[in-house]
């Protein structure tokens, strides 16, 4: 497909987005069903088309002063993905395929629009409703911290330390521009493409078959990481999904000790599985019901609780999350936060730990939580956050990336150059 099919394809997806709600994956899977002539090099331009135009929705619709899908898909080429107004019209010529489009002038007066006048939200590319929630995360900075949010993520793998190290890694993939993340002490990086390239396809590598990596997010090992999960501990995932921080604490353990693994829906669980018996994790003990805890209340050394959010810390990776989100979601989650702390807390021995993670960035579902926590709860108290970052990463170097009131640690694309994670952690008192 030459571009203007591509774009044409795009405008198709997101009216698809549009009009009838649909997920991404959904609305790009049936668009590649019935066009089964377009390769791979074209289902992911166009992905990476529609992806794009939706990350930076708000300020497209500004410069183009309009925001239907044919606007936001003709912006992401323009802006984005750089390509002058004359060369995309030279790009375009003839091919039946493609769209109409403005003009030159047209095009080059939309592109000299000067976005610093346009109002916050859309500077920032986030839903108005949104911006307070914002500035109390961030204060005055807030406006760029949630304009990263609409950038391209990386791909980030966390290399298995149970079967490999980080040099064989890097060497696997010497010809692919990877490198070492800069906090994370066991990450590998591929930097996010530009335009239509393609992001490698780590899971098909015969080193991820062998289990030498998984995929996962540098944020995400991080807050393992700042469990402090010690070998011949118990510990207790108890929001463990597919499991990415069990086997990430499975291997800081070193295959010693114990990881109980629980979610309260059982089925997002069955992946780990697999995900266990190719990372060669031996200690990891899968838990499907609440009742197979209870021989554990009180016994636990530290307890993770990586709770359910709005995730609004992972809109790079799905952007159109971020124009669905409510102020439901959000009361739903913050709800199910608290009856998701009170439960876990209960298995934490006297002296233990417990930690908190989200993969949001608003202040409702982190130090809100934190604080309303506490106070339920006197018998944990907040355990400093400085010496555990100082243990976890690997550059010593890295601020502290203190929440607001300093209660927990606040990662995000432009603090850490990572998806935006939660973080807090309590002892129970002896």
């Amino acid at each position: 497909m030459r571009l203007g099919g591509r774009l044409q394809a795009a405008i198709e997806v997101l009216s698809e987005i549009e009009t009838r709600h649909r997920p991404v994956p959904d609305a790009l899977k049936d668009w590649g069903l019935s066009h089964r002539f377009a390769g791979s090099g074209d289902r992911a331009a166009i992905s990476n088309l529609v992806h794009d135009a939706l990350r930076m929705k708000l300020s497209h619709g500004f410069i183009m002063d309009g925001d239907r899908p044919e606007d936001l898909a003709l912006a992401t080429l323009l802006r984005q993905w750089k390509i002058s107004p004359a060369e995309l019209t030279g790009a375009l010529d003839g091919d039946r395929f493609a769209p109409e489009i403005p003009s030159v002038s047209r095009m080059q007066a939309c592109l000299q629009r000067d976005l610093a006048e346009a109002p916050d939200h859309i500077r920032a590319d986030i839903p108005e409703w949104l911006t307070g929630a914002f500035e109390r995360a961030f204060g005055s900075g807030w406006i760029e911290e949630a304009a990263a949010l609409a950038a391209r993520p990386p791909l980030d793998l966390r290399v298995n330390t149970l079967m490999t190290n980080r040099e064989q890694v890097l060497t696997a993939f010497e010809d692919r521009k990877a490198h070492p993340t800069r906090l994370a002490p066991q990450g590998v990086r591929f930097e996010a493409g530009e335009g239509p390239e393609r992001q490698i396809a780590a899971a098909s590598e015969v080193s991820f078959a062998r289990g030498w990596f998984e995929i996962q997010d540098e944020g995400s090992q991080i807050a393992a990481g700042l469990v402090g999960a010690g070998s011949g501990e118990t510990i207790l995932d108890y929001c463990a999904g597919g499991g990415g921080k069990s086997l990430a604490m499975a291997a800081a353990m070193s295959n010693h000790g114990r990881v109980l693994a629980y979610d309260a829906d059982r089925r997002r669980l069955a992946p780990m599985v697999e995900r266990i018996r190719r990372s060669g994790a031996e200690i990891i003990d899968i838990r499907e019901r609440a009742g197979q805890l209870a021989e554990f209340e009180g016994k636990v050394d530290r307890v993770l609780i990586d709770a359910p959010c709005t995730g609004t810390g992972t809109w790079r990776r799905r952007p159109d999350a971020k124009w669905r989100i409510s102020e439901k979601n959000i009361a739903d989650r913050t709800s199910d936060q608290d009856k998701v702390l009170d439960a876990a807390s209960v298995f934490v021995r006297p002296g233990g730990e417990l930690a908190y993670v989200t993969c949001s960035l608003l202040p409702e579902e982190n130090t809100d939580r934190v604080k309303a926590f506490l106070e339920r709860h006197p018998e944990f108290e907040p355990f400093g956050l400085e010496q555990r970052w100082n243990e976890t990463v690997a550059d010593r170097n890295a601020p502290l990336p203190l929440a607001g009131d300093g209660a927990g640690l606040l990662l995000s694309p432009a603090r850490t150059g990572t998806d935006g994670f939660y973080f807090a952690g309590f002892r129970r008192r002896n």
